[in-house]
Parts: structure tokens; C-alpha cells; sequence
């Protein structure tokens, strides 16, 4: 690998790429049709990110490697890692949900890298807002996933319209899946990092608990009392399902948000904001959290349903015991309730009995800000604001996200009050905006 991307490995604090990583890196660059198949939490992201530093050239100013992903969430996530990568090209995402005319306008001024779901991509296109003569890079990410919420139809519209393409690059974490002919793959090259029985990871370690009652609310209050405070991710199998189970956690005291598709987009960005500044412990998610989020490494996944498939149970674990970290999944089954064909017998049995000690409430408050990106207002700015009018130390600030219209800051709890009071008539950067606890 030259100095750009050993430049570029240093500006995100990796020493070193994985295995995986350093074939799918080779093949890119060599190879016009590659597939790589590795399991969730392995890198893929930086798998095929790093490839296009070397791909993309400095003097074209149109875009010129497109990836297409099932969901904004992940859309989202790959951009922050690009943009983490310093590498000097410019990155847009665009997505159901998000602002078309501030996407017109992004893409005014043309990104190297476009990222987007099918749907929005393919609506851009109709629109020509931007110039398709120059993208020879398409990298299909979660493919799977993209096929099973039904973007045949867009997909295979993108394709067609991309008559220069010399690189088709397919990813995902699940084995056995049929490309459709549309994507025209003639001979790629194969990269197969998923093992042979991908359901088993080492660094997993899988337990039962079994709840007495066939509503199984008050055995997950239990088992998250049994966390010693630490965060977890809940899945359930219905959107119904999460907004129950997180009105429940939280008339018990337990800090939870939930999160799923049916949700609109700002609220689904804030449930994560709130997870992953840590200001709420819990979140309570539809198979939608599974892939392509952008949260913290988990130490404790909790299959509150399970689901149908064995791929989607693969994948949510693979929110746990990533990379070189251990982590441990837990299923919540009824006394009655039937076992799916996947999940083993002789799976640790644990046991809630004994008294349960209610989790320590999070750290953090998150407060909202009316103004972001596109108000020219930046992290600086906010710490500056929240330092000198609202007298907080460094130490009392956690993560803070500026989003084109909005911003998100995490607080120390104790300090949230008085320091609402303080900056309650105050201006930021010559402007009043609307700050308040985040709901």
C-alpha cells in the first residue's frame, strides 16, 4: 500500500489492516468484478473504501464511484468514515427522507463519491442533477439486503444507466445469496471470508433465559437489571413490538429509546444520536438495527423475539464480538414457546433469580440546537457557546453531532438545568436559537 493510504490508515488509528481487508484491497484495485463476502463487524466498510483512494482521480471534478446501500443509516455511516479517512475527495449521501433540494444542491458541485439508497439515486438520475459519464466505480453494499426490500426495479434502472462502469464491487455478511442477471456479473472474483459455519463465533458467547410468563416483559426488566448498567441492544421481531417493550422499559425507569422503519427520519436519528452519546442505555430495535448502524461496539445483544431466519440471527449478533472483542447474546424464550431450527439445545441456561438491582440513569441528557451545518455552525462553536455562556467544563461535555439543520450535544445530567437557565436569552454566533432537552 503507497503513503496516501498509509496516511490514510493513520488518520483513523489502525495500525495495520486485517486479512480481509488487504485481499479485498489487492482485488479491487486489480480485479474488474470482485465479491466480498465477510461477516458483520469484520471491516467491509474500509474493505472497499480504501481501494478508491487509489481509483478516484484528483482532476475529474464529476462523480466518479458510486455506492448504493439499502438504508440511510448505513449511507450515513459510510460517509463518516470517509470523511474520517482525510483523503481530500468530496462525499455526498442521498436518501429517502432527506432534504431533495439541499441534495440538488450538494451535488451542484459535484462529490467523487456519491453514496445513496436505490430509490433516491434513481430518482436523481430522472432528475440529472448530476453527470453520469464519469462513474467507473459501483459498489453494491448489503446487496442482500437491498434485494429483500424490493429495489430490483431501481437497481437494475441505476445499472443501466451507468455505460462506463469498469468495477462492479458486491458486499455482504451473508453466504448463498443469487445475484440477479441485471447486475451482469461475468467472472468476479470471489473473496469468501465468511466460515463455513458462520453461525459460530468464538469470541460469541450465546445464553438462554427462559421466562415464566409467555409475555416475557418482565424477564427483560430482569436480565437488564442484570447488566450491571451497562448498554444493550434489544431486538424484537415487530415495529409494534419496540415502541411496547421501550414504554415499558421506561415506566420501570429504565432509560429506552426505540427504533425502526416505519419511524420518521428525524426520529430514527435521534434515537441513535441518544444511544450513541449514551444518554439513553437501551434501544429497542426491529432487524433494521442488525446492519448498517452506526452505534458503539456492543457487549450485549438480547433476542427478545427471535427471528425467522438464521442470517438475521447471525446478524444481529454481529452487533456483539466484533473484530477482536467479545460479547454475549442473549435469547429470551416462554417456558412453551417453540425453538427455531437453528438455535441449539445445549445453550447455557442463566438464571434472573435473586434480587435485582435497578440500572444506574445514564450520564448524559442530549440537548437539541435549531441550527447546524448549513447555520455555518460547527463543534467549536458549540463548545465555545456552551462553555462561556453556559459555564461548562470540557469534562462536562460528551459526544456532539452537527447535522445540517440540527445539532445534538451530550450533557452531564446534574448539569442540564442550570445550564438551560444560563443560556436561555443567550445568542450563538450572533443568532438565538432554540435549545432544549431532546425528546
Amino acid at each position: 500500500m503507497n503513503e496516501q493510504i498509509k496516511s490514510t490508515l493513520d488518520a483513523l488509528e489502525i495500525k495495520k489492516v486485517n486479512p480481509m481487508q488487504e485481499a479485498a484491497f489487492e482485488n479491487i484495485v486489480a480485479q474488474k468484478e470482485v465479491m466480498l463476502l465477510s461477516p458483520t463487524g469484520s471491516g467491509k466498510t474500509l474493505a472497499f473504501l480504501l481501494p478508491l483512494i487509489q481509483l478516484l482521480k484528483t482532476d475529474e471534478k464529476q462523480v466518479q464511484a458510486l455506492i448504493l446501500v439499502p438504508s440511510r443509516e448505513l449511507a450515513l455511516q459510510i460517509e463518516q468514515v470517509w470523511k474520517k479517512m482525510s483523503t481530500g475527495f468530496k462525499v455526498n449521501t442521498c436518501y429517502g427522507g432527506h432534504s431533495m433540494q439541499t441534495e440538488i444542491q450538494n451535488l451542484s458541485s459535484p462529490p467523487a463519491l456519491l453514496i445513496g439508497t436505490p430509490g433516491r439515486i434513481a430518482d436523481h438520475i430522472e432528475r440529472n442533477t448530476f453527470s453520469l459519464d464519469n462513474i467507473e466505480t459501483l459498489i453494491l453494499d448489503e446487496f442482500d439486503k437491498s434485494l429483500e426490500l424490493g429495489f430490483h426495479e431501481q437497481m437494475l434502472f441505476i445499472i443501466n444507466h451507468l455505460r462506463r462502469l469498469k468495477k462492479k464491487i458486491l458486499v455482504s455478511a451473508t453466504a448463498g445469496i443469487e445475484v440477479p442477471e441485471f447486475v451482469d456479473l461475468k467472472s468476479p472474483k470471489i473473496l469468501d471470508f465468511l466460515s463455513k459455519d458462520s453461525s459460530v463465533n468464538q469470541q460469541l458467547h450465546l445464553c438462554e433465559v427462559i421466562s415464566p410468563e409467555k409475555d416475557k416483559l418482565n424477564t427483560l426488566f430482569d436480565l437488564l437489571c442484570m447488566l450491571n448498567s451497562e448498554a444493550a441492544l434489544v431486538f424484537c421481531n415487530h415495529r409494534d413490538a419496540t415502541e411496547r417493550t421501550s414504554q415499558y422499559l421506561n415506566s420501570m425507569g429504565l432509560k429506552a429509546s426505540f427504533y425502526h422503519g416505519g419511524m420518521e427520519q428525524d426520529d430514527r436519528e435521534l434515537a441513535l444520536v441518544k444511544f450513541r452519546n449514551g444518554s439513553v442505555k437501551y434501544l429497542i430495535t426491529t432487524d433494521l438495527g442488525a446492519r448498517g448502524l452506526d452505534i458503539p461496539e456492543m457487549k450485549h445483544v438480547i433476542h427478545y423475539h427471535l427471528p425467522l431466519q438464521e442470517h438475521e440471527f447471525i446478524h444481529r449478533n454481529g452487533r456483539t464480538a466484533r473484530m477482536h472483542a467479545t460479547g454475549t447474546a442473549y435469547v429470551v424464550l416462554a417456558e412453551e414457546e417453540n425453538r427455531p431450527h437453528y438455535l441449539a439445545k445445549d445453550i447455557e441456561q442463566i438464571n434472573l433469580l435473586g434480587k435485582k438491582t435497578l440500572p444506574q440513569l445514564p450520564d448524559y441528557e442530549t440537548l437539541y440546537i435549531s441550527g447546524g451545518k448549513k447555520n455555518k455552525i460547527n463543534k467549536i462553536d458549540i463548545v465555545g457557546f456552551l462553555s462561556q455562556k453556559g459555564q461548562l467544563e470540557k469534562e462536562d461535555l460528551g459526544l456532539i453531532e452537527v447535522k445540517d439543520f440540527t445539532s445534538f450535544v451530550a450533557v452531564k445530567r446534574e448539569k442540564v438545568k442550570v445550564l438551560l437557565q444560563l443560556i436561555r436569552n443567550e445568542k450563538m454566533k450572533g443568532k438565538k436559537y432554540k435549545i432544549e432537552i431532546a425528546r
